[in-house]
């Protein structure tokens, strides 16, 4: 077992896109666990689009970042948390751990299912696309749907999701057209547009010409403008996130079409997932079955080693990924 553990620091705020001079990776001895609590050996890190908003204040500069992670117990003071469980917890961004019961949970483990999904389509990923599309967009079997930012972990689960739950003409938007083929080959989509192609609402009205019935905002800006414009009336739009924005040191997208909302009676609801965990149980009891059949595939970019954690951010954030990024620690087995 190594004697030293390696955390990532933020040490500055960006503006606008960030770089790998605003992080530091930190060498220290490892940890003791003490009393109440165990020793976590990381696997696996998620990194996902909402580190990037909380760079510009809720991290606290020079001191670990946090993160949902997946290790494995190797030293314990705590009956709660045996040595050799595998566990879920969200202090990431560093090779270990020291966790309380009330802090870690021991993952429940799938025949044929690998440990990654934990961190993809059964994590906070395909939870939020589960509670998105079931809890706020209520989709209902036959409905069309629009999906921005649909190649990446949340596009990919909720492209999955919709098509197990019947959904009809299935609509995304990416950044390549190798995406976009990905998306229509694999996940289930019917028609992906790259929208670097033109204009967004031009672009989604030639995919969906009859308009749709629901909109996953992973993006905001454009897209939502021609969403509200393709949506018919008692749409619904689920805010998930606002990727368009978040990099950009330019002034927010003005909508030009905020009226259509009231003349169509449409509903615009965001959420955060953290108010839904109770729903976990039932989104493992609707797919881990197709998981396990084969029916459902895992969408999962995972790259090696903790030291390329800040590369995969970065690569995330300019959409270098496609489904889920995941970082695997060399030798991590499933």
């Amino acid at each position: 077992m190594t004697e030293t553990a390696l955390t990532v620091h933020q040490t500055a705020r960006p503006h606008g896109f960030p770089t790998p001079d605003h992080f530091a990776f930190v060498e220290s001895p490892l940890p003791e666990p003490a009393p109440g609590t165990a020793l976590v050996e990381n696997l696996y890190w998620s990194v996902d689009p909402y580190h990037r908003e909380m760079m510009d204040g809720d991290f606290a500069l020079n001191a670990p970042l946090e993160g949902r992670t997946l290790g494995r117990v190797i030293a314990s003071r705590d009956p709660a948390l045996r040595e050799g469980e595998i566990v879920f917890h969200r202090q990431g961004w560093r090779t270990h751990a020291v966790v309380t019961p009330d802090e870690a949970r021991t993952v429940t483990r799938f025949d044929g299912v690998p440990l990654s999904a934990h961190l993809s389509i059964l994590g906070g990923t395909g939870l939020t696309a589960y509670v998105g599309l079931t809890r706020v967009a209520e989709l209902h079997e036959g409905q069309d749907l629009f999906v921005s930012a649909a190649a990446g972990g949340v596009g990919t689960a909720t492209g999955r999701l919709a098509r197990l739950m019947g959904a009809g003409r299935l609509v995304g938007s990416a950044g390549t057209a190798a995406k976009a083929a990905y998306l229509t080959e694999h996940v289930g989509y019917d028609e992906v547009f790259d929208y670097h192609t033109g204009p967004t609402a031009e672009l989604l009205a030639k995919a969906a010409p009859d308009g749709i019935d629901l909109y996953m905002d992973n993006v905001g800006g454009e897209h939502l403008e021609a969403a509200i414009s393709s949506l018919r009336e008692y749409g619904r739009i689920v805010r998930i996130g606002t990727m368009a924005q978040k990099n950009s040191t330019d002034t927010p997208y003005a909508l030009r079409n905020l009226p259509d909302i009231v003349e169509k009676s449409l509903r615009m609801e965001g959420f955060l997932v953290r108010d839904h965990y109770d729903v976990r149980e039932e989104l493992y009891e609707f797919v881990v079955p197709h998981l396990q059949s084969g029916r459902v595939g895992l969408d999962e970019t995972v790259v090696e080693g903790f030291g390329n954690i800040v590369d995969a951010l970065l690569g995330m954030l300019r959409g270098e990924n496609l489904g889920k990024i995941i970082v695997r620690a060399v030798g991590a087995a499933g």
